[in-house]
């Protein structure tokens, strides 16, 4: 592991340590002891460099108190523009941040767009009520609008600080003023999601030990036969896999020790959207005697391992990966795509995601692969599978499951190595093989879907 993975792991099991102690603090406890917690880490890991964070939330402050109505898309041009001077300060003779910094920064990116949202979302509301003279609620309006100390709080409270998962400003909110926090269970549900991390992390170790990534940069490795160079990507997905599973899986932890995140299961939570439904806090039966309420951190949930590995298609795979981040693209990205179509809009959302990342081409090279695939799939589903028997179907999915894995290997190498030469070089070294078997199959998928018999909606329903 290197120093860097070493104190991120710190970082991480210190949040679950200190969990516990917030779990039963009061409101203000929380809210000041949790941003004092987050500064800390903030001032250790980033130094001087944690002016970036107080910039970023400043300009967006200003921009929710000038503009509460139209605030949205205001912050996300100015915390997006800032992101690119974030990246690119060497250029203005700066010195470069700390990885500890750009973790922060893109998580409080996140964060302030979205807040931005919920302010614009409450002053909709409120004057809808003052014209009808009705009163309106939603589970996920904010109560007001927080003051600047308030947004600083929020920024910096150490949970989910650099590793996610993502959350509104509203599901913090309910943490701070959390009902009954006593009946809310964090033992259980918490050893119970670290069951699979000891193993991941010992897989972690052995594959990265022998099958490093440098030695895909070396001249040597181009003299080894193409079935190696095809396979290697595999193992290098494998354990690109692996760090995250165990950092995601401590990281919602270290949610689970502090119950944030937590809602009845009856809210029907979505990972970073929060609760979907109205909800009873408090169930009593006939006779006045309190329920107990089961509970759940579908909120703060950020990983789906399994869902990662054996989902069928491209599309699914990537709502089982950091998937608070997901639904912040989808809601913020997605749906606000300049041209209503799902391929645009998966492209357009890539674009963004990749900028989000960082600047180096590697990210553009494999993000922008994914709305091929996506084509791809779709166009085989309808050209293909649509036609086939049950058992037909059954052949087709393992078939399709072994090429989403193929294509996700194949782009996480642009996502690991980074620079358009080493990852140009490497998908050449394979002849592209991800790129032509997608568009071979977008061809294959669209000629078939023209020869195919149009079917119904209540038998397309029925297929699928």
């Amino acid at each position: 592991m290197s120093p860097d993975e070493i104190t991120y792991l710190a970082v991480l099991l210190f949040s679950v340590i200190i969990g516990f102690l917030f779990k039963h603090a009061s409101p203000r406890v929380k809210q000041w002891g949790g941003a004092a917690a987050g500064l800390l880490l903030t001032l250790v890991t980033c130094n001087i460099h944690i002016l970036h964070s107080v910039i970023t939330i400043l300009g967006t402050w200003f921009i929710t108190k000038l503009s509460p109505r139209s605030c949205h898309f205001l912050a996300l041009g100015w915390t997006f523009s800032y992101l690119f001077f974030f990246r690119t300060v060497t250029y203005f003779d700066l010195p470069s941040p700390t990885p500890f910094t750009n973790a922060v920064q893109l998580l409080l990116t996140l964060k302030l767009v979205s807040l931005a949202n919920e302010v614009q979302e409450f002053s909709r509301v409120k004057k809808q009520e003052v014209a009808s003279f009705s009163s309106q609620s939603s589970v996920n309006m904010i109560p007001k609008i927080p003051s600047l100390t308030e947004v600083f709080l929020y920024s910096y409270c150490y949970i989910g600080l650099m590793t996610g998962p993502f959350y509104r400003f509203k599901t913090y909110h309910d943490w701070l003023h959390q009902i009954g926090s006593q009946d809310i269970p964090s033992w259980k549900p918490m050893l119970s999601r670290l069951k699979p991390a000891p193993v991941f992390g010992v897989l972690f170790l052995i594959v990265s030990h022998y099958f490093p990534l440098e030695y895909v940069k070396k001249d040597e490795f181009y003299q080894c036969s193409f079935l190696y160079r095809l396979f290697y990507m595999v193992p290098i997905f494998f354990v690109f896999r692996m760090r995250f599973y165990v950092a995601w899986i401590f990281a919602e932890c270290g949610c689970i020790a502090a119950a944030f995140g937590a809602y009845p299961v009856a809210a029907k939570s979505r990972s970073g959207g929060g609760p979907t439904v109205e909800y009873a806090l408090l169930e009593r039966d006939a006779d006045g005697s309190k329920v107990n309420v089961e509970y759940d951190y579908e909120t703060v949930k950020n990983i789906d391992c399994y869902g990662a590995d054996f989902c069928v298609k491209v599309k699914d795979g990537m709502r089982c990966w950091n998937m608070s981040v997901q639904w912040w693209l989808a809601q913020y990205i997605y749906k606000n795509s300049p041209v209503k179509s799902f391929v645009f809009g998966s492209a357009w959302t890539m674009l963004i995601s990749a900028y989000w990342h960082g600047i180096h081409p590697g990210y553009y090279l494999s993000f922008l692969t994914i709305p091929l695939c996506l084509a791809s799939e779709v166009a085989m589903d309808v050209g293909l599978r649509r036609r086939l028997s049950d058992s037909g179907k059954l052949v087709f999915d393992w078939v399709h499951w072994f090429l989403k894995m193929r294509a996700y290997d194949y782009m996480c190498m642009g996502f690991v190595l980074l620079t358009f030469s080493d990852t140009v070089s490497y998908w050449r070294s394979i002849y592209f093989a991800i790129h032509v078997v997608a568009l071979f199959f977008l061809i294959v998928g669209r000629v078939l879907a023209m020869t195919a018999p149009r079917k119904s909606k209540e038998e397309i329903k029925k297929e699928k």
